[in-house]
């Protein structure tokens, strides 16, 4: 069974976006993309919630084509144009999308039918309310998060509303120059 590895950014006191969503306190170098850009090419299929999912549609597929594009967005639009996308969403329609899968009900047995199909693991990239209702589901089987060198002190949770303990096996850490530490975690079934 394929699995769902929850890959996420996150101050030191667990917070994985602001008050309004803000990302610009995450740090990122060339370091973290080449070392994230290998791992995820070995994915071959992306899940996000709604509104991750129109950030990344509204830049990811055409950051290659602009002039001045990094090595990082030549290699990340190339991957991100051939993997397939599953998004979370009430209100998205499937029809005009491609290479994308939309679940908008049914949430577990959904994501079970593509977690028993042939391929990779399924990242899931940021999305904190997809994540906090795979949690609830109990359909998250790993943590790659990327700790960020600060306290916001308030914001978007990772965890809310946690029913059961999650027990956590340490699978390896790495330390970036920039101060991000990088926590890879496989979830233990009880």
């Amino acid at each position: 069974m394929r699995k769902i590895i929850s890959f996420m950014h996150i101050s030191l006191d667990g917070f994985v976006a602001g008050p309004n969503g803000e990302m610009n306190w995450i740090k990122v170098n060339q370091e973290i993309f080449d070392y994230v850009g290998k791992r995820i090419s070995q994915g071959d299929t992306a899940l996000y919630g709604r509104k991750t999912y129109q950030m990344m549609e509204s830049y990811w597929p055409t950051a290659a084509d602009q002039p001045n594009a990094s090595k990082h967005d030549i290699e990340h639009s190339k991957w991100y144009s051939e993997v397939h996308k599953v998004v979370l969403s009430k209100s998205l329609d499937q029809a005009s999308l491609t290479n994308t899968t939309v679940i908008s009900d049914n949430l577990a047995d959904r994501i079970n039918e593509i977690r028993q199909q042939d391929g990779e693991d399924i990242l899931l990239f940021g999305s904190p309310t997809a994540t906090h209702a795979l949690i609830q589901q109990g359909l998250i089987d790993g943590y790659w998060l990327f700790l960020n060198p600060i306290i916001l002190g308030q914001g978007i949770p990772l965890f809310v509303d946690v029913k059961d303990k999650i027990k956590l096996n340490l699978l390896n850490t790495k330390q970036f120059d920039c101060g991000v530490t990088e926590l890879n975690y496989v979830v233990e079934r009880l």
